[in-house]
């Protein structure tokens, strides 16, 4: 058998270790699966909460680009059951008229011509002064949502006025408006049966239209920029997971120890970690990407693909680092879920700060977005904010990748951008990984070894000398990876 060393040796470490990681996630296929295929829940969850505020939102147009309004055309009176929170009995309409008698005709006929519904008799209270209908509905509140006074001055000349309860009100996320629902309606049939009866002419013909002034979005509201920080980072938490839970397993069970022992190279260890978990990483993030396609949300439609990908990629890269320099202070593997969980809500804590402002404006210093851009969620909420208000409304289209570098008309404070944003992901991943080459040489290990915490100024390290092995070392070593590797499969 002939013997390797230097470049050879690491080598055939690191295709031996890879295959050992591609084993176990074989052996674990179903953890594999879930870290693949996560996104698909958490997307689909997205897609729920959207859809439930696309319903909430319904009643008002303040979300949407109205160019050409829709006009409310004679609309008629609602019954009174149709008022949020009404007591019942209830009256359509209350009216006075002062005791003229060309006022009940009038009010029989809006009744018999309300469109599409005729009011019936026994719906509508009559009274003959104002006073007296304040007092009934003084003595009966929220029985009746408006009432009618008509004045009758000469043969040609006849007033009115309306009186409806201004209050706006909210029943399960959907407002009521009583001017468009209640006021206007009324207002619309007092004078349409008014002009007819002065007129003469009962076939008068009499078509009023109400629409809004026509308006860009006064409101913007993005699912993704709002909910979607905190999924995301639910998905990106099942491979942290995995990954401290993995790499723990290794140090409490020794095994890494004894491959070490026997001449394992570290960079052959890590590195073959990092490949594994960078190619899951790089299918995940192509699954988050397509899934969100595949649910037509419109940040993924509109904002360009490769800037999404490389997001997605770069974030769940970057939470692999620090799985790999949490993963040096964690000494038992059951401790992995807590761990993650206790990450899971800082990072909840810090990204809802995030979506709120903080410290991406500038009303706060700089060294405040430089601190908390360290940890990771927190520049990839600010970066899902920024895209999500590049699609706040279908007509939004979204930023392309030669935007990237630059700042969008919407920004009011521009402080970072999506390709800051990705330099910070890529140099805080580094930052990360060599931390826990460092902090797991300086630590001690299970039997209580450790490094200088100064090992890598010595020449030594860097020149292998001092810790020259034997022929028959790296046989043994060789031997282990192989029944390491057998034991796995």
């Amino acid at each position: 058998m002939e013997l390797l060393s230097g470049p050879a040796l690491a080598w055939q470490q690191y295709r031996s270790l890879l295959r050992k990681n591609a084993a176990l996630a074989w052996r674990h296929r179903r953890s594999s699966a879930l870290q693949l295929l996560s996104s698909l829940l958490f997307i689909f969850l997205i897609f729920c909460i959207d859809r439930a505020v696309r319903s909430r939102f319904s009643y008002t147009t303040a979300y949407q680009n109205v160019r050409d309004p829709r006009a409310l055309v004679a609309p008629p009176i609602p019954p009174c059951e149709d008022k949020f929170f009404v007591k019942t009995p209830c009256y359509d309409f209350l009216w006075s008229g002062g005791g003229s008698a060309r006022v009940p005709p009038l009010v029989d006929a809006i009744r018999r011509n309300n469109p599409g519904r005729p009011i019936p008799a026994e719906k509508v209270l009559g009274f003959t002064t104002p006073d007296e209908v304040d007092a009934w509905l003084f003595a009966n509140p929220m029985r009746c949502p408006g009432a009618l006074h008509f004045q009758d001055i000469n043969a040609t000349q006849m007033s009115y006025g309306i009186q409806t309860n201004s209050t706006p009100v909210a029943r399960r996320g959907t407002y009521e408006d009583p001017t468009f629902k209640f006021q206007i309606p009324l207002q619309v049939a007092a004078e349409r049966e008014m002009a007819r009866l002065i007129l003469g002419d009962p076939n008068f013909s009499w078509t009023v239209g109400f629409k809004e002034f026509a308006h860009p979005a006064t409101e913007t509201f993005s699912t993704i920029a709002q909910a979607g920080p905190t999924f995301f980072l639910a998905i990106a938490m099942f491979g942290f997971v995995f990954q401290i839970s993995a790499l723990v397993t290794e140090k409490e069970l020794k095994l890494r120890q004894a491959m070490s022992i026997m001449g394992l190279y570290e960079s052959a260890y890590w590195l073959s970690w990092l490949t594994w978990e960078a190619l899951l990483t790089l299918l995940s993030a192509l699954f988050t990407v397509l899934f969100g396609m595949m649910f037509r949300f419109d940040f993924f439609l509109n904002n360009s693909f490769g800037i999404l990908f490389i997001l997605f990629f770069l974030f769940q890269l970057n939470m692999l680092g620090f799985a790999f320099m949490i993963s040096t202070f964690v000494a038992k593997a059951a401790s992995a879920t807590t761990v993650g969980f206790a990450i899971f809500i800082i990072g909840f804590l810090t990204q809802l700060v995030t979506t709120f402002g903080f410290p991406y404006s500038n009303t706060y210093e700089a060294y405040y977005r430089t601190i908390w851009s360290f940890f990771p969620p927190n520049v990839f909420a600010q970066a899902l904010n920024i895209l999500g208000k590049a699609t706040a409304t279908p007509e939004d289209k979204g930023i392309s990748w030669n935007q990237r570098k630059t700042c969008q008309s919407f920004e009011t404070d521009c402080i970072i951008t999506v390709d800051d944003i990705y330099i910070w992901l890529i140099s805080t991943f580094f930052l990360w990984f060599i931390l826990a080459i460092y902090f797991d040489n300086i630590i001690p290990n299970v039997n209580g070894v450790r490094k200088s915490v100064f090992y890598f100024l010595t020449p030594s390290y860097w020149t292998g000398k001092g810790g020259k092995m034997r022929g028959q070392s790296l046989f043994k070593c060789a031997v282990v990876l192989y029944h390491v590797f057998s034991c796995i499969m």
